[in-house]
């Protein structure tokens, strides 16, 4: 907030609409606003200058007084913070995250309604949400009748933001995102990120001064837990893997080509994204001995209405990496084996990728699904498929790092390989970890015995 405000004359522009113009400037920074008549321009002018007499300060983000600011705010609704947030962040998020954002504000927002009030058509409510009102490419059209109709209740029934400062609205929310549309609870995991969502939509109301902290520090409530171990009855050992890829090979179509596909995801702990962005030229394959694969990014499904382009898939950088990170990854002499084959037998495609669907585009995650879930039930036992043995193609990757894990390798090398941080790989892998912890055990054991039994003998000669 600032004192420093500094007014102009009203100025007229000939033929414009709203031709009359006033203009002032607090701290040097300029304000307009037009109006059709000049008594409505004057009028303006009058009641701003008066603002500025009278001692209210002038706040520089907006240009306008404190008291006009404070009256803005009152009538903020959750609703048009949301709307607000989408607009802002839109051109610097990706497509998936613009997905995301959306979902979860869907949710969030028909609970944030005044007490006693709900929408006859939820689905219809919900619908015109995520797919206008956080949409921002939706924008340029205007939403069809049945929406329309939804969001003008919303907009009327929308809690101004003051009343999110109350903890029983605030729980209200939050117990929603726990809740699919039909009643039935939700993810644990889509519990929380829709809360990170709504959190972080809170803390820019936090920064705009509408509030002085955010609301949901301090409140007490219990987010749905989270199991994040790894649960090792998942998890194939490599004989099993062996069984499991041989059976890809086998299954026709486009089985033999993605049995190097999912070798990706063991040998080399891949995410399915970075599998799919795979590259020849980040391939060093030699004749004999170990390979070495250098990630750079990963391919993600965000949907044609999220980007900017109208494409289905983005190409990404590392997770939780910067754009030009790149991952280093050793791969044994048998997998170098078989992506060398895969390349003899397939080629590659004009980008240089590995991988391709029949039309030469990017490889699908439902076609790729398919595949598996019919590779498992033609080579597994019935008790293996009982137990949920790689029941899906992601269990590759926790038994690519459970082995390395099985086998010695140091855990921080294992997260470095796996594009992770040492404190996931220890969250996900504690099962595992133990293993780890009973091998160094006993290597330590060792090491004191043999240092007694030679100092021992020292003493004795001694």
């Amino acid at each position: 907030m600032s004192y420093n405000v500094r007014f102009w004359e009203t100025r007229e522009r000939a033929g414009r609409r709203n031709a009359f113009q006033v203009r002032w400037a607090v701290d040097g920074r300029e304000r307009s606003e037009s109006f059709s008549t000049s008594g409505l321009a004057e009028s303006r002018r009058a009641k701003l200058m008066t603002a500025a007499r009278e001692g209210e300060p002038f706040d520089q983000e907006t240009g306008l007084p404190a008291s006009e600011l404070r009256a803005i705010k009152q009538r903020t609704t959750w609703y048009d913070l949301a709307h607000e947030y989408i607009d802002q962040r839109w051109d610097r998020t990706p497509g998936n995250t613009r997905r995301t954002l959306a979902d979860a504000f869907a949710t969030i927002t028909p609970a944030l309604v005044r007490p006693g009030v709900s929408y006859p058509e939820p689905r219809v409510l919900r619908r015109a949400l995520y797919s206008w009102a956080f949409n921002k490419n939706a924008w340029a059209r205007e939403p069809d009748e049945e929406w329309q109709k939804a969001l003008n209740w919303m907009k009327r029934n929308s809690l101004p933001l003051s009343a999110l400062a109350e903890a029983d609205v605030l729980r209200r929310a939050l117990d929603a995102l726990c809740r699919k549309l039909d009643g039935k609870p939700a993810a644990a995991k889509t519990a929380r990120r829709k809360r990170a969502a709504f959190s972080e939509a809170l803390n820019t109301a936090l920064e705009k001064g509408y509030f002085t902290e955010n609301p949901l520090k301090g409140l007490r409530w219990n987010p749905p837990g989270v199991n994040e171990e790894v649960d090792p009855a998942s998890v194939p050992n490599p004989a099993q893997v062996g069984r499991l890829l041989s059976s890809v090979a086998q299954q026709p179509g486009r089985g033999p080509h993605l049995e190097a596909f999912f070798g990706c995801m063991y040998y080399a702990a891949m995410r399915p994204a970075e599998v799919i962005h795979l590259r020849l030229e980040q391939c060093h394959l030699p004749e004999t001995g170990w390979g070495m694969l250098n990630l750079s990014g990963g391919v993600v499904i965000a949907g044609k209405d999220w980007t900017d382009d109208g494409a289905v898939h983005e190409v990404h950088s590392l997770k939780r990496r910067a754009a030009t990170a790149t991952r280093l990854v050793p791969i044994p002499p048998q997998f170098v084996r078989m992506l060398l084959a895969h390349i003899e037998r397939y080629g590659v495609t004009p980008d240089g990728r590995l991988f391709r669907n029949e039309a030469g585009n990017y490889v699908d995650a439902a076609a790729y699904g398919t595949t598996w879930s019919r590779a498992r039930d033609y080579v597994l036992t019935r008790t293996e498929l009982a137990a949920g043995l790689a029941k899906r193609p992601y269990d590759l990757r926790h038994a690519g790092i459970s082995f390395w894990l099985h086998s010695g390798v140091d855990p921080a090398e294992c997260a470095r390989r796996a594009g992770q941080s040492i404190e996931v790989l220890f969250r996900y892998y504690a099962k595992f970890l133990d293993g780890v912890r009973d091998h160094a055990n006993r290597l330590i054991e060792q090491s004191m015995q043999e240092w007694d039994r030679v100092s021992g003998g020292s003493a004795a000669a001694g």
